[in-house]
């Protein structure tokens, strides 16, 4: 399969294709939402992707504004030590479900990892949702993954929206290949 390098051919793709055949098929209308950047609060950076919300660090005022959005679902990729208050208890306050799978170096981006953000990102009943770290970093390297195995787009277009969700070590992209090449996905 030929990769598509950049999102306005991905878009001209989708808008080309029937609309029967592009929205009866949710791997290849997954693959079409286009990726947006958003402004709520003080959150940044922030963007959109369909009903998954791709983060930094919100705090308390951007939490209850998240509320208010209908958001149902926060994923933290944060080690609790990076915290310097307790946002799980903060968001169990606002009845908003909190789920929590620390990483922080490339080598504890594990397969399990991956597993765990994978399965929430593909939870519709969990969703409208945000996956947030402290800069996005970390959100990206999950990304990249879940956009490869998950929606059908080649690794360099995947990569290069992980990229502008605020994917930035090396090392976490190197994780993610490796983890995507051991699902089976060939890049």
């Amino acid at each position: 399969m030929r990769c598509f390098q950049t999102a306005p051919l991905l878009l001209m793709l989708c808008l080309a294709t029937s609309p029967t055949t592009v929205w009866g098929d949710s791997k290849t209308e997954s693959a079409c939402r286009m990726l947006q950047l958003e402004e709520l609060g003080q959150i940044s950076p922030l963007h959109r992707s369909g009903q998954i919300y791709l983060a930094g660090q919100p705090g308390e005022e951007d939490f209850n504004l998240i509320q208010k959005a209908g958001v149902k679902t926060v994923v933290n990729l944060r080690p609790s030590r990076e915290l310097k208050w307790d946002e799980a208890m903060y968001l169990k306050m606002l009845n908003l479900d909190y789920v929590q799978i620390p990483f922080r170096a490339p080598e504890s981006l594990t397969p399990a990892v991956f597993d765990q953000c994978r399965k929430l990102l593909n939870d519709k009943s969990k969703q409208p949702l945000v996956l947030h770290c402290a800069s996005a970093n970390r959100v990206g390297a999950i990304w990249l993954a879940h956009r490869v195995l998950d929606d059908g787009l080649c690794f360099d277009a995947a990569l290069a929206e992980a990229k502008q969700v605020g994917l930035k070590t090396p090392g976490y992209i190197e994780q993610a290949r490796a983890y995507i090449a051991q699902q089976g996905k060939a890049e």
